[in-house]
């Protein structure tokens, strides 16, 4: 997973970023608000953990303004030395899933971010197989089935089709996105993504009368949004391995 660290304390956020990081996690640094905030207007991240005493921008500032925007719905968890029973309260009801005291415990806070992701279903065991509506997708044949016709993909497709439907309604930046399939850097050159969305869309004939449709979202990425009024659609998948 993909984890932004906000905190002017750079001891703390290294700390923060090697445990996330020996967890199996990317993660990124961030020492204000400000830059933060315009990363994310740029980019993806599956967890945010931000500290409260921020210079600028404080830490309850930057959760405020990202559950007001097109990720509002990210996993945010609040560090912080603030104990209070009243600043609790007031870091939760600012939309924190969680609040957690310093000085950190390692093996806590590790469960407390599985915790939000899981609750958050971005920590999932990779499917093998799942459906949507009108679609189904066999990862390991790289097969799609539209309306019980099968429609053979490319391994790079399937996983962009996996990936966008996994993530129904959620903006992803375009480096999210090269980095998720392709491994590639942020840097990279997009065309290739571009093209692949493309072909993802006419092969399985993304559309709205087929319940859902790619959105471009303007200089950032994608966008998989369902169209048949189920705004919360859930896959009714089998799993298996």
């Amino acid at each position: 997973m993909r984890c932004a660290v906000l905190d002017d304390d750079k001891a703390q956020t290294e700390l923060v970023a090697k445990l996330l990081a020996d967890a199996g996690h990317q993660c990124e640094v961030f020492h204000q608000g400000r830059s933060l905030i315009n990363r994310l207007r740029q980019d993806t991240f599956d967890l945010l953990v931000i500290d409260w005493n921020m210079p600028g921008m404080s830490g309850i500032e930057v959760l405020e303004t990202v559950r007001h925007g097109q990720h509002a719905t990210l996993p945010i968890l609040m560090i912080t030395s603030r104990a209070d029973d009243e600043d609790v309260v007031m870091g939760l009801a600012a939309g924190a899933d969680d609040y957690i005291l310093k000085p950190l415990s390692p093996p806590v806070f590790l469960a407390r971010v599985d915790a939000a992701l899981r609750r958050a279903q971005l920590n999932r065991p990779q499917k093998t197989a799942a459906s949507y509506g009108v679609y189904s997708f066999d990862v390991p044949t790289e097969t799609a089935t539209v309306k019980g016709e099968a429609v053979k993909l490319t391994a790079k497709e399937m996983a962009l089709a996996m990936t966008l439907f996994e993530n129904m309604s959620r903006p992803l930046s375009r480096s999210y996105l090269l980095e998720s399939i392709w491994g590639q850097s942020p840097e990279a050159e997009t065309r290739t993504l571009d093209a692949h969305v493309s072909r993802i869309r006419s092969k399985l004939n993304l559309r709205a009368e087929n319940g859902y449709r790619v959105l471009p979202v303007y200089s950032y990425g994608y966008r998989l949004e369902p169209t048949n009024g189920n705004a919360n659609a859930i896959a009714e998948a089998e799993l298996s391995g």
